[in-house]
């Protein structure tokens, strides 16, 4: 409603240049969803709001809703500044994946607060890292876990415990997008996977974030491919962060 404060906790998911002193924030709020606003000065010198807003950081904001599609920051505290994530290449990649899938497979603005606090783990989560042997981002087992966990809160949660197409036991081999899950070789369909990939893909899925190490050979690769396709399958999402 034009005219309207309100306090928001919130995670800034990306913020652009605007003019010659302004920033262009995307916000995802605990009480509102995804919300677009503007931070004016925030690139002068002197801005009361410093390095508040950058993106990553958890921050309780006032906005002022105006005419237009945008509401204006007019205060700003810190609740976590996300410096371990923003300041480590590596933790930075796996934070730049987990944030594409939220604003690709969650673009609705309305409240969605187990999609707020998953980032928000996700992010807390991310900030404890250890130094990774040379590993694939988007491989990473937060990133597939929390991958995972948000196909299935959009309501696409992958059948992994028997075919996807005819309910069989198995033997179950393939994964199909298609079809939601895992198949068996008479329905056909999908890819093949290497032993282990499933039980890896299961695991991430069910464990909470971060309590689970790196799937073992080709399973990481395998588990990339199926989200891919699932993304692409169910919401018509395609990630940067996975070419």
């Amino acid at each position: 409603m034009p005219g309207r404060s309100v306090k928001v906790e919130a995670v800034v998911l990306r913020s652009f240049r605007f003019a010659e002193a302004d920033r262009i924030l995307h916000l995802l709020t605990r009480e509102h969803g995804r919300v677009g606003a503007i931070c004016k000065g925030v690139r002068r010198t002197r801005s009361r709001f410093g390095g508040r807003l950058e993106p990553l950081s958890r921050v309780e904001l006032v906005l002022h809703a105006g005419r237009g599609e945008l509401s204006t920051v007019t205060g700003a505290a810190t609740v976590a500044t996300a410096d371990e994530v923003r300041t480590d290449p590596y933790r930075l990649a796996v934070a730049t994946v987990g944030v594409e899938t939220v604003t690709k497979l969650f673009p609705e603005q309305h409240p969605n607060e187990r999609l707020y606090d998953g980032l928000v783990r996700f992010l807390e989560v991310l900030a404890t890292l250890p130094t990774p042997t040379p590993s694939v981002p988007a491989q990473d087992p937060l990133a597939l876990a929390f991958g995972l966990k948000l196909l299935t809160l959009a309501g696409w949660a992958p059948r992994l415990d028997a075919c996807a197409a005819c309910g069989g036991g198995g033997p179950l081999a393939r994964y199909d997008a298609a079809a939601g899950g895992v198949v068996c070789g008479g329905c056909g369909g999908g890819f093949a996977v290497a032993p282990g990939t499933l039980e890896a893909m299961a695991a991430l899925l069910r464990a909470p974030l971060g309590s689970v190490g790196p799937p073992t050979g080709a399973a990481g690769r395998q588990i990339q491919r199926a989200l891919a396709e699932s993304y692409a399958q169910h919401g018509g999402v395609q990630l940067r962060s996975y070419r």
